[in-house]
């Protein structure tokens, strides 16, 4: 199994931690210096950055939260003067401002590394032709997975997201090895293709590097079936970095968080405690090697938990395990905690289910109710009436045992909810209206 930098990838762990000290230190010397908002944090818990003398005095410190980086729009958390920036991105700013973030040039190269290394592990090589299929723009995405394709040495086709059929002819005539996209895109290029009549063992395809939501192992299954590849989750995001931070090798056992770059530790998302090896809880991200734009204990909202487990691949850097979810899109309903991507996993457990659902969650009186709008095959949707019935309470009882929580589940015609280029809208949740 290839590794792209074994320096860093099969680091001893002493070394690792090592590593981190120096590097943290000089990182937390840097924003106290250079970022306002980090100074006064500081100050206002009467830290400077001598005191963290062990990586047991990351808790000391203070926690940066996105709120931080909109009240310091657009570049009070830069940490370089604006002229040795070369790279400025942003969030869509769907839910207010946008959170700024900037790359120097050792920043652009740095993660063109990380990217390489994720890439590596999912089995992509100089040989291989990699088609982005994720949109270009503020978005870091496709730009992360661009530089680490270019640094492995493989040829990019940058495809950018949307245009399906289009997207299908280019991968049978430029003979594309190697898909990036969200996980929901992949299986809409799918369904396009079984429509359009098209095998996919006549692709070239054999990889497909997914990541910008979560999605379950029921979901790798059915992207690898329908499109005969091996499916790999990454994790990033453009606070920290945007793709980089995390990436699976060929096991599929937890993605590889590059230590050196960060650090990450695991709190309970109520409390800001931080939690024991294994435990699950909010993944928090320390980087190691920004100049332009380093997070200093990023709460990303993201619940997973972490493994040092050695892996068999030779890497010795800590995994962390697929998302459930997160901390603030968990729902939680009549006191029960539900994340969309377990009932996918019972959704794709049944069979007769189409790999797209939809979650209405609303309050009648003081009640929470929950509906689960799932399309289903040509056959089940126009069964008659009894079969119809019986497959209802299936899927109902089987969302209640798992979750604990009631749902009424409504059938959709195949085709009828919204399909997503880029990330997928799962859940409408009218209390919130």
């Amino acid at each position: 199994m290839q590794i792209f930098d074994p320096e860093y990838e099969c680091m001893p762990r002493e070394e690792i931690e090592q590593l981190q000290l120096e590097r943290l230190q000089a990182t937390l010397n840097r924003v106290y210096k250079n970022v306002t908002c980090y100074r006064n944090k500081f100050k206002e818990l009467g830290i400077v950055p001598e005191d963290v003398q062990s990586l047991a005095d990351l808790s000391k410190l203070p926690f940066t939260t996105k709120e931080d980086l909109r009240l310091n729009y657009p570049y009070g958390m830069f940490a370089v003067p604006l002229r040795e920036v070369v790279r400025i991105h942003s969030s869509s700013g769907t839910t207010g401002k946008p959170t700024v973030v900037g790359y120097t040039k050792h920043d652009i190269k740095v993660w063109s590394n990380l990217v390489a290394r994720f890439m590596t592990g999912a089995g992509v090589n100089s040989d291989d032709v990699v088609q982005i299929a994720f949109g270009y723009g503020l978005f870091t995405g496709a730009f992360g997975l661009h530089y680490g394709s270019e640094q492995i040495g493989a040829s990019v086709i940058p495809m950018g997201a949307g245009n399906t059929e289009k997207q299908i002819m280019i991968m049978q005539d430029y003979k594309t090895t190697a898909l990036v996209s969200t996980p929901s895109y992949a299986v809409t290029i799918a369904e396009r293709m079984e429509k359009m009549g098209i095998d996919p063992k006549s692709l070239s395809l054999k990889v497909g590097l997914f990541g910008g939501e979560p999605w379950s192992e029921s979901m790798r299954r059915e992207i690898e079936n329908r499109l005969g590849i091996s499916a790999t989750d990454n994790y990033g995001l453009s606070e920290v970095i945007g793709p980089g931070v995390a990436g699976e090798c060929g096991n599929k056992c937890g993605m590889h968080i590059s230590e050196d770059a960060f650090i990450a530790e695991i709190i309970d998302p109520d409390t800001g405690v931080t939690l024991p090896p294994g435990s699950i809880g909010e993944l928090v991200l320390t980087s190691l090697t920004k100049e332009a734009f380093p997070m200093v204990r990023y709460r990303t909202r993201d619940i997973t938990s972490l493994d040092f487990a050695p892996c068999a691949c030779g890497r010795t850097t800590v995994r962390m395990k697929k998302t459930m979810g997160r901390s603030d899109d968990m729902l939680i309903i009549k006191g029960v905690n539900v994340y969309p991507s377990q009932i996918e996993d019972v959704l794709f457990a049944v069979e007769g289910c189409e790999p797209h659902y939809q979650l209405v969650v609303d309050r009648q009186g003081a009640l929470d109710t929950l509906e689960v709008r799932i399309e289903v095959t040509e056959n089940i949707f126009f069964d008659e009436m009894k079969m119809q019935k019986a497959f209802l309470d299936k899927v109902e009882k089987k969302i209640d045992s798992v979750l604990g929580v009631g749902a009424v589940v409504k059938l959709v015609e195949p085709n009828s909810l919204p399909r997503a280029e880029g990330k997928a809208s799962r859940v409408i949740d009218k209390r919130k209206i």
